[in-house]
């Protein structure tokens, strides 16, 4: 993996995932997979075991533990996007990745967490919420933060491929892209400034810790 993201240019490689937890439809799985070699740009996806519908896809329930993801994609893929993309099983050290000089953007499930990294590594975002307060986060990171494009699903709660490749090439080397590289730029130095000696977010920790130590 390492290697793959060394050779790429600068703030060129879109990192997908969904999270430890998050997993796809099976009609889904294909749709993402076909929309990524549509859009033509170089992406990082770490993918986990596709569920049979929606209704089961919002959490690995375990049904399909064993399984190679791998052979859920469709056929040829990998063969197809080999000189821009790489698949990789289940998991990736997120930080790692993310800090990297050749990521550019990242496609996310909006875990708290993940929104969390990719602002304070500046690495702009693609919304696409699974469940619960994920579709909160989605809201607050398009509609608030300006910092995030966010997909649209069909009737059938599905993202189409065609959608998925518009929305990569727009975020990767669009305009709309631009735009919010900047605001996500804005945001690293004022998270850089509230995790600082004297920002916001170390005096209240200290602040918390003092109560502790105090028992008040």
């Amino acid at each position: 993996m390492c290697k793959m993201v060394n050779n790429q240019p600068p703030k060129s490689v879109l990192f997908v995932s969904f999270g430890s937890g998050g997993t796809l439809s099976l009609d889904q799985f294909t749709e993402l997979a076909l929309g990524l070699e549509m859009s033509k740009q170089r992406f990082l996806w770490v993918v986990r075991t596709p569920q049979e519908n929606i209704a089961a896809a919002y959490l690995n329930t375990g049904k399909n533990i064993g399984n190679n993801p791998l052979d859920y994609l469709p056929q040829g893929f990998l063969e197809r996007t080999k000189e821009r993309g790489l698949v990789v099983a289940s998991w990736a050290p997120q930080i790692q990745v993310l800090s990297h000089g050749s990521i550019g953007g990242f496609l996310t499930h909006c875990g708290w967490n993940s929104i969390l990294e990719s602002v304070v590594l500046g690495v702009p975002l693609i919304a696409w919420p699974l469940c619960f307060e994920q579709k909160m986060n989605a809201v607050v990171l398009r509609d608030g933060l300006k910092a995030a494009i966010r997909v649209e699903e069909n009737e059938n709660g599905i993202v189409e491929r065609g959608y998925v490749s518009e929305t990569v090439k727009q975020l990767m080397e669009g305009e709309e892209g631009k735009r919010i590289r900047e605001r996500i730029m804005d945001l690293k130095i004022a998270a850089g400034n509230a995790l600082s000696q004297e920002g916001s977010s170390s005096k209240a920790l200290a602040h918390v810790v003092q109560k502790w130590i105090s028992g008040k």
